[in-house]
């Protein structure tokens, strides 16, 4: 198989638990190749370059295997290699989030009312005309 849709890629990498929400990474922009913006439909080959961006954070990896099947964990991590620097910069912001947490600058358990106002201004979902 030469090359297969992104988004059942994603899916099948385990980068997403499902092709649908994938698709919808892909459609927001969450998701580039080789530099540029893909859509859902986008054939992926090996040696493209991806930048994917999940709420495990953002991966920068290079395609080695174009797999669509969704198999164990252990085989999934075949489909991809993961930059030094991307590796590095996602251990950073987990040490980073673990030290504001242990700081208290950020409160554990569910956010408040106000924290999720606060929280969807930051994000842009809130518009005030």
């Amino acid at each position: 198989m030469d090359s297969v849709r992104i988004d059942k890629w994603l899916w099948a990498a385990r980068f997403f638990k499902t092709r649908g929400l994938a698709a919808d990474a892909c459609e927001i922009g969450r998701i580039e190749v080789n530099g540029q913006r893909a859509k859902a439909s986008r054939a992926v080959k090996m040696g493209d370059r991806l930048r994917v961006t999940n709420e495990a954070g953002v991966f920068q990896i290079e395609v080695s295997v174009a797999g669509e099947v969704r198999g164990p964990a252990a085989v999934a991590q075949t489909f991809y290699r993961e930059t030094e620097e991307s590796r590095a910069e996602r251990q950073r912001v987990a040490e980073d989030r673990k030290a504001m947490l242990q700081a208290g600058g950020v409160a554990e358990g569910r956010p408040t009312k106000q924290d999720r106002r606060k929280l969807k201004e930051l994000r842009g979902r809130i518009h005030r005309f």
